[in-house]
């Protein structure tokens, strides 16, 4: 098969993967703190297998690396637990929507952190993403949903996409690293972090619970990370961009399709907008041409 063929197939599943976890943590049952400790439990044995079948387990990173890695499993982990949490309050598709503003935290970091350029078409994006936050947080909430509940899920999935953003900028740190070995230290992380906390004594007691356990470590994490930098290796940048956002529309579809969450028209227009800027940036998409975009410009403070 032609790699553009076979890295779209592996990056298409991977995005509808990952846009169905927010059913996989509601039916489960289980508090998010133990979701996530098994979800890095059951990842980690499967990438445990991935990387020693691909020999990445033989003293690739040094103390230095290992360290950033371990950081970045932090912010990953956190992100995980903020997202997660949040499902259950502002609804999977609000919590994903806004979520989606992760690019600009990377932006706004990259700026603050490594003087990195801010164009105009950037400021663009961010203007047009900020509007649709708007029209989400001046939402009336339904009724399933308390205003405060509403609110709190709002600023937990702007919570997870800053630590997404933070895990980002630290795995720009360790260009070169096997990916595969960055996920599987990072899951290691997660079970240090929360074991814990986790409810060790109260294990599920049915089959159920377990087998949507083991899926969302097996296959949300071990599998859809394995998909994804499969992907990421075969396609250019352009089209991984692109093709991410199969994830936000599969979720939005899950929402309404298993729990009936209709967006209202200015929840949708608000999404729709974070959307749109996050593929304009992700995609360097430009509303007009501009002396200050192209590569002589200085950065707009």
């Amino acid at each position: 098969m032609d790699k553009k063929v076979s890295g779209t197939v592996e990056m298409t599943a991977a995005m509808v993967i990952s846009g169905t976890i927010g059913w996989f943590v509601i039916v489960s049952g289980q508090a998010v703190l133990d979701v996530v400790f098994w979800r890095c439990v059951f990842g980690a044995l499967t990438l445990l297998v991935v990387c020693a079948a691909l020999g990445l387990l033989r003293g690739v990173l040094d103390l230095r690396l290992l360290g950033l890695a371990a950081l970045g499993g932090v912010a990953i982990v956190l992100n995980w637990l903020l997202l997660f949490v949040s499902y259950s309050r502002a609804s999977i598709s609000i919590s994903t929507a806004v979520y989606n503003t992760q690019p600009f935290m990377l932006v706004a970091l990259g700026a603050v952190f490594f003087s990195e350029r801010l164009t105009i078409a950037k400021l663009t994006w961010l203007l047009i993403a900020f509007a649709g936050m708007l029209l989400i947080v001046l939402a009336k909430p339904d009724a399933a949903s308390s205003g405060s509940n509403y609110f709190a899920g709002i600023l937990m999935a702007l919570g997870a996409a800053f630590f997404y953003a933070i895990a980002a900028i630290i795995i720009k740190k360790l260009a070169g690293t096997p990916p595969h070995l960055i996920a599987l230290i990072q899951v290691c992380v997660g079970i240090v972090m929360l074991a814990p906390f986790a409810h060790l004594s109260t294990l599920p007691g049915d089959i159920r619970s377990w087998s949507i356990l083991v899926t969302v470590g097996v296959v949300h994490t071990g599998l859809m990370y394995i998909l994804l930098y499969g992907a990421i290796q075969k396609l250019p940048t352009h089209l991984v961009g692109s093709l991410s956002f199969i994830y936000p529309i599969v979720a939005i579809l899950v929402d309404y399709l298993a729990f009936g969450h209709r967006l209202q028209l200015t929840q949708l227009l608000g999404a729709a907008a974070i959307l749109v800027a996050a593929a304009g940036m992700n995609l360097g998409w430009s509303l007009w041409k501009s002396r200050l975009d192209t590569g002589d410009s200085r950065p707009v403070r």
